[in-house]
């Protein structure tokens, strides 16, 4: 067995591409996440983060390489891969005719989640994102906030070993968003594995415990703060200037400086 497909890596990604027409939008990335482990996935706008997390997720299918999720293959084993998978978009689509506990019933059902199991992670979930009053409601009457939080407790309520996550905050409130970092904390420590791709750099420097950089859909670096800070050759700098400095952006002190004098 390679070293990219150890028992203890719950996702590996390998010399992973994709094309749109003769766009590289993923070009032969490489990278692992350990059990546990909660890896930030940062990149510009357009670098390739939306796209890989939808190879990962199983929405789009790659033109090369492979992604490997609890030491399966995602393109021989598609089924049991996305049963291992929580995938927590950031426009989530919901069924506006469903009530949100029936939303829920409908998700528990496509990943055989035991009754029990169903009946108290339920309750846990609405009661901590304030959602039992609106269980019964169409979802079609829920603000953009409130649709947020029912997709993210649909995916902590399957306790999958894999939650894959695209910019997880949008639209939620100062209260939510706290309650959704401390349960990314939290359900690593019982050994989650956590994707996380955010244009928040202070969140990704809070949660993180290696975090990857993409750009122009190649991967610019992979480590810890430590290893990041060597890479840009910028000791003691805090994420955003390595991000800055490891994606070329040295035109914004320009900009910055020509927008304070007016």
């Amino acid at each position: 067995m390679s070293e990219i497909n150890s028992p203890d890596h719950v996702l590996a990604i390998e010399h992973l591409t994709k094309k749109f027409g003769n766009f590289n939008a993923v070009d032969d990335i490489s990278l692992t996440v350990s059990r546990g482990e909660i890896f930030g996935f940062l990149g510009p706008n357009g670098a390739g983060k939306t796209t890989t997390i939808k190879m990962i997720a199983g929405l789009l299918k790659p033109d090369a390489g492979q992604i490997s999720i609890c030491n399966r293959g995602l393109a021989e084993e598609p089924r049991d891969c996305k049963q291992d998978t929580g995938y927590i978009p950031d426009r989530p689509y919901l069924f506006e005719k469903l009530t949100g506990y029936e939303f829920l019933q409908f998700i528990a059902s496509l990943y055989n989640l035991a009754p029990d199991t169903f009946a108290k992670n339920t309750a846990h979930y609405l009661k901590l994102f304030d959602l039992l009053e609106w269980q019964h409601r169409l979802i079609e009457s829920y603000s953009h906030g409130m649709r947020q939080k029912l997709i993210i407790a649909s995916v902590f309520m399957l306790e999958p070993p894999l939650i894959v996550v695209d910019e997880p905050m949008v639209g939620l409130d100062p209260k939510s968003a706290r309650i959704v970092k401390e349960l990314f904390k939290s359900h690593a420590a019982r050994g989650t594995s956590v994707f996380l791709s955010t244009h928040s750099l202070e969140i990704a420097e809070e949660l993180c415990d290696r975090i990857g950089i993409i750009l122009n859909g190649r991967l610019r670096a992979v480590g810890d703060l430590k290893d990041l800070q060597l890479e840009a050759k910028t000791e003691h700098s805090d994420l955003e200037e390595i991000f800055l400095e490891l994606t070329g952006a040295y035109e914004l002190q320009e900009i910055i400086a020509a927008l304070r004098s007016g």
